[in-house]
């Protein structure tokens, strides 16, 4: 099969991303083995490539997978061949542990992710655990569903911690693949959204999605926000989201790693006021499953640029960039 595999740390304007030959995964006991069709790309996989977050070592990337069961492992009975299914970033979780038993598997000292610990989705064929793979709604595309795996679904996490209630404002620090979908969600709940971002085809797009004002990160929006979640990778938002939160509000931070430090902040400007900080760590099976049907209700359709999976790494630049509108996907070869 083809794949395109990082083998060394390395900065993503390097092309690190190599497509190779492999030979086709086998499904284990109780695994099923899904062709690929679409595979999205998403943030995480520049912390993988750049060394902010450790992987295993050669890899194959991407964990918003989309493709049809081709063949079942011993006792794999949950999917028949040729269901679509999709793979999220959860690839498994220990079961036992306090976190799993008490609905926090992503908390799980033993959380395997996807295309970081195991091969993922930049490939013509992955496995994974049966129990870790979903059905599709029939209402979605394939490249519509890829970025529902991950950004839709951690998002919509990020959305339940930050404990929204209809009717409240909204703030958006990043406009990215996450924060599109979000933007969708939190409009269906009667919630008002305020957008932060430099970058104007990002604040058009918003504005199209809904948000009822749009500036920069340290501008101040026509009213306090009740909650926040900021998406982006630079340390600086986080006070800025503060100065502007409501008293008893929450921030939500929904990245795996800043690339910068958080500055220092005043305590009495900052963080008086029973204000929160509080980050999101990978998402459970129940997140994307209850995404899906959610998804699938409102109906979100998310905004989707596709590439070939041979044009990985120049999709990874252009993420970097800030150049990708909504979301973006490969496509496998036949």
């Amino acid at each position: 099969m083809k794949a395109m595999v990082l083998k060394e740390i390395s900065t993503v304007e390097r092309e690190p991303l190599r497509l190779e030959d492999l030979p086709d995964p086998v499904p284990g006991p109780g695994e099923i083995l899904v062709k690929v069709s679409v595979c999205g790309v998403c943030h995480t996989e520049l912390d993988e490539i750049e060394g902010r977050l450790q992987s295993k070592l050669p890899v194959v990337l991407g964990h918003q997978v989309v493709g049809k069961v081709a063949a079942l492992g011993s006792g794999a009975k949950r999917f028949q061949l040729g269901d679509r299914v999709g793979i999220a970033w959860i690839y498994s979780a220990c079961g036992k542990c306090h976190f799993c038993q008490g609905g926090n598997e992503n908390l799980c000292l033993d959380f395997k992710g996807t295309g970081c610990h195991v091969n993922g989705g930049y490939a013509q064929y992955t496995v994974v655990p049966e129990d870790y793979a979903y059905l599709i709604p029939q209402r979605f595309s394939d490249s519509q569903t890829a970025p529902l795996l991950c950004a839709g679904a951690i998002g919509y996490r990020d959305l339940a911690l930050s404990g929204i209630q209809r009717g409240q404002t909204l703030g958006l620090f990043g406009f990215g693949a996450s924060a599109h979908i979000v933007i969708q969600v939190a409009k269906y709940w009667g919630c008002e959204t305020f957008v932060f971002t430099r970058n104007e085809e990002h604040r058009e797009l918003a504005k199209k999605l809904g948000a009822s004002w749009t500036g920069g990160s340290e501008d101040q929006p026509p009213r306090k926000l009740n909650c926040a979640i900021d998406f982006t990778p630079v340390g600086e938002t986080v006070p800025n989201a503060l100065r502007v939160l409501e008293k008893g509000g929450r921030l939500i931070l929904a990245v795996i790693r800043k690339k910068n430090p958080i500055p220092s902040m005043d305590y009495s400007k900052h963080l008086w006021d029973e204000k929160e900080i509080k980050s999101v760590a990978n998402i459970t099976r129940k997140d994307a499953e209850d995404f899906l049907s959610l998804a699938a209700e409102i109906p979100i359709i998310p905004e989707v640029q596709e590439f070939q999976l041979a044009e990985a790494n120049q999709a990874l630049i252009l993420l970097k960039q800030g150049r990708i509108q909504g979301s973006c996907v490969l496509r496998m070869p036949d």
